[in-house]
């Protein structure tokens, strides 16, 4: 079940790219090991824009997400691979399908 998420959008420095890739990459294993992190994805939008969109049943998962060890790790990398720093958007589940559940967000009723 997802009732929150954070969207995460990434620009890399130019000649960084490939390096942020894997970056990215390599952060699926700290994912795995949330276990309030229901749903987690590395994306790549364009040749420099990356992003990660993760889901989460409550604000309490979500909360310990943003201080774990992804956020870590972004916050020490981020200046050598990022153009910018990481614009970052909390959000509110409104619908979701996930493998094999079939259930409703809480806030749905």
């Amino acid at each position: 079940m997802v009732n929150v998420g954070l969207q995460v959008r990434l620009e890399a420095k130019p000649g960084k790219e490939k390096e942020l890739e894997e970056f990215l990459r390599a952060q699926l294993s700290f994912a795995i090991g949330e276990p309030a992190t229901t749903a987690w994805f590395a994306i790549k939008l364009d040749a420099r824009t990356f992003g990660i969109f993760d889901a989460f049943p409550d604000e309490t998962g979500r909360q310990a997400h943003l201080e774990g060890e992804i956020a870590k790790a972004l916050g020490s990398a981020g200046a050598a691979l990022l153009a910018h720093a990481p614009a970052i958007e909390r959000f509110a589940v409104l619908a979701a399908k996930l493998p094999g559940n079939g259930e409703v967000p809480d806030s749905l009723g």
